[in-house]
């Protein structure tokens, strides 16, 4: 599952159902690779992956990747006590009746595959390459918490970008290639306003991995849409108390 710059395009999605089980695989994928670095491999079936021990901070325990998973299947897979979570990608399953609540709604995300020019402005963006770079982008990301959430071994895994200006690092973005599409994660912004940080992951996916479409959620969709992209499915994260 590491990122592959050098990557043929693929053909674009076609039809909402395509986009949401290609999104949300990569995410899987993203999850799994985040919690094998912390020492956690999870489990990939056809309906769901899952992780049978708790997931570090903001991951979730388990992905569905159909929406013919089950409450029963997901819950089977995981420790479904206090601090479960599930991403129920194509919002079918109700977990209330097990003691869990929706924790936030979000949109799956598809831009088809197309050339983006470099955006104007005065940041310049790279790949964070070392251990030190990536303590620093965690900081930016997360607001100087949860600091050793993502281990370097990531580096391998996934394009982790980066935006600096003056030499601050103010905003960043996470590529996936584990598909045809490309994920697009972890967007944020910490030193620019959004549209700093969209323009420039868009240009930075077109130019990594040239003739792939892009896939990712977002709560708040209006960013992404104004750099491309599409609201499709309806997801939700599961939360037990």
């Amino acid at each position: 599952m590491r990122a592959d710059e050098s990557r043929p395009g693929s053909p674009a999605h076609t039809g909402a159902a395509a986009v949401v089980a290609e999104a949300a695989r990569d995410n899987a994928a993203w999850c799994d690779a985040m919690c094998r670095a912390h020492g956690l491999p999870g489990r990939f079936t056809a309906h769901a992956w899952s992780s049978p021990r708790r997931t570090p901070p903001y991951y979730p325990d388990a992905v569905t990747l159909s929406p013919a998973a089950t409450e029963a299947g997901v819950l089977g897979g995981i420790d479904a006590g206090p601090g479960a979570s599930v991403k129920d990608s194509f919002a079918t399953l109700d977990l209330a009746p097990h003691g869990f609540r929706v924790l936030f709604e979000a949109r799956w995300l598809h831009r088809p595959a197309a050339p983006a020019p470099d955006p104007a402005g005065d940041v310049a963006w790279g790949r964070v390459r070392s251990a030190s770079e990536l303590r620093e982008w965690e900081r930016a990301c997360l607001g100087g918490e949860t600091d050793g959430l993502f281990p370097p071994s990531l580096l391998e895994e996934a394009a982790i970008l980066y935006g600096r200006r003056d030499g601050a690092l103010v905003c960043g973005a996470v590529l996936t290639s584990t598909g045809e599409a490309v994920g697009v994660s972890n967007v944020f912004a910490a030193g620019c306003d959004d549209d700093t940080a969209w323009a420039g992951t868009v240009a930075q996916a077109a130019r990594r991995f040239p003739g792939r479409p892009l896939v990712g959620y977002e709560s708040d969709t209006a960013p992404a849409e104004r750099h491309g992209f599409t609201p499709t499915g309806p997801l939700r994260v599961w939360l037990r108390g």
